[in-house]
């Protein structure tokens, strides 16, 4: 049994054993090591590994998939002061950046930009055109005045039935021939289509006069085409490039007259003169009709234009004398034919030679009613095109430099309400365009490691459009320089923002859907 003195140590004891395991529990844990979570380092950035302080947890939280945690990057263009703590007294809001439009009036938040066109995150439209499409068409024949010449695979056909028909009247008139009769036809065909192409240099020659851009001269089924590319500014013009065509088929007629006075009747060249003076007074003739698509419809069109002001009116006047003209070649050229009011011999209704007849009226007046239809859709397209603005149609943009995060610029644009981005350089002045197709191809949580300069445009001098553009001038300029999205600046080089060609092409079929 202890005795009082040993029972006093143990309990001594005791109680200095529990002091000290009380103690020991209030001691923090020795700290672990921590290993900092970093992204890897951009261009020209500082990579020395940063050494933690001791007992201080310097590893961020690991980001969730949709997480921006990309840091801001310091942009001329922002507030570059650090944000307050989350005890600190919230700031004021930043004032967002100037929009397109009336700057410093508020507008109603826009919905988050996510590198769509459409703000509602739906996709870009239809894709629009990446410029002029091929001017071809047919064989190129040459550039005459600078203007490429085409010849149609359609002509190849006519050409054909040219060749068969007029062979057949030489069997009549030279059957001493023979066989070579075919490529005295052959010959006639391509001088008859000779003429066609001066028709036509005489409606280019005068256009490029007045300074109007011609794309191309097509020959082709029935005739040519020279397609002028703008309108002519007053009604004069007008009647002067529409009359020349025929004016100079008149004019072949009567050299191809005087040919035939100087050689001997009934020859193979006084056949072919006769011929080709027979054929330009007819296309002089029918192009003299007051309908469009025909020179006599635009001769029409002037002077209703003259008349009344007003080109639209002029034009609603000669399509719709052009689609009477239409019908009533369709139902009387079959009837003249037969009646022999055309020089022919009269003939019984019936047999192959009517339906020749009938099928020939119906792809006449198929051309003429198709090119009424069209004329009517082409001016009312020139009517609406000044309310195609280049103003009115371009994005809100923000300024950001060539370092900054994807996700950290449309988080500025959110922000801005913007929905384009524009990469400047140290001293504010634009670089390139952030195209909008490789936005969308960057998933979500790649952003904040993908830089804006690796989806960016150079900014090329045809990208730089002005904001005063509109109308057709707007539509040739972005013509000029294919591009999905241009720069609007205003004339003083401020940025104004970024215009979407498919904002346009969606502007345009919205304002043709709407009537006249």
């Amino acid at each position: 049994m202890p005795t009082l003195d040993e029972a006093s140590a143990e309990a001594d004891q005791r109680a200095a054993a529990q002091a000290s395991a009380a103690h020991a529990q209030q001691q923090p844990p020795p700290a672990r090591p921590t290993v900092a979570m970093t992204k890897p380092p951009r261009d020209g950035q500082d990579t020395t590994p940063h050494t933690p302080e001791p007992q201080q947890n310097t590893a961020p939280p690991t980001p969730e998939p949709h997480q921006n945690t990309a840091p801001p990057t310091p942009d001329p263009h922002r507030n570059t002061q650090p944000a307050p703590s989350d005890d600190a007294q919230a700031a004021p809001e930043r004032p967002s950046a100037p929009r397109p439009g009336d700057p410093g009036t508020p507008r109603r938040p826009e919905p988050a930009f996510d590198g769509v066109g459409r703000a509602d995150g739906k996709g870009s439209g239809p894709t629009p055109p990446t410029g002029r499409k091929n001017p071809g068409g047919g064989l190129l024949m040459g550039r005459p005045f600078g203007v490429p010449v085409y010849v149609a695979p359609s002509w190849f056909l006519v050409a054909a039935l040219i060749t068969w028909v007029f062979g057949g009247q030489l069997d009549r008139v030279l059957p001493e021939l023979g066989g070579a009769r075919y490529l005295v036809s052959l010959f006639f065909a391509v001088a008859f289509y000779a003429s066609v192409l001066v028709h036509e240099l005489a409606h280019t020659i005068a256009a490029l006069r007045f300074k109007l851009p011609v794309r191309r001269i097509q020959l082709q089924f029935f005739g040519g085409v020279s397609e002028i590319e703008k309108e002519t500014e007053t009604p004069g013009r007008e009647f002067v490039l529409a009359f020349v065509g025929p004016l100079l088929s008149l004019v072949l007629a009567g050299v191809f007259y005087a040919g035939m006075r100087v050689v001997e009747p009934g020859t193979v060249p006084g056949v072919l003169l006769a011929g080709l003076m027979i054929s330009n007074l007819i296309v002089a003739a029918f192009n003299l009709l007051p309908g469009l698509p025909l020179d006599g419809g635009r001769m029409l069109r002037a002077v209703v234009w003259k008349i009344t002001g007003k080109p639209m009116s002029g034009t609603v006047a000669a399509a719709w004398v052009g689609r009477a003209l239409a019908i009533s070649v369709l139902i009387g050229l079959p009837l003249l034919n037969q009646s022999g009011a055309l020089g022919g011999e009269p003939q019984d209704i019936g047999g192959m030679t009517t339906v020749t007849d009938a099928l020939l009226a119906a792809i006449l007046a198929a051309i003429i009613w198709t090119g009424a239809g069209n004329s009517l859709r082409m001016a009312r397209l020139r009517e609406h095109l000044p309310e195609l603005r280049a103003r009115t149609l371009t994005r809100r943009a923000v300024p950001v430099e060539s370092h900054t995060p994807l996700s950290e610029a449309l988080r500025r644009a959110n922000d801005a309400g913007a929905r384009a981005l524009v990469i400047v350089d140290a001293d504010g002045d634009p670089m390139a365009v952030v195209r909008e197709a490789a936005i969308v191809s960057v998933p979500q949580h790649r952003r904040p490691w993908v830089a804006v300069s690796g989806l960016a445009q150079d900014i090329t001098e045809g990208m730089r459009i002005s904001a005063e553009l509109a109308g057709e001038e707007l539509l040739d300029t972005l013509r000029a320089t294919p591009a999905t999205e241009y720069l609007v600046v205003e004339d003083s080089g401020e940025i104004y923002g970024v215009l979407s060609a498919a904002d346009v092409e969606r502007a345009f079929v919205k304002a043709m859907a709407r009537p006249s």
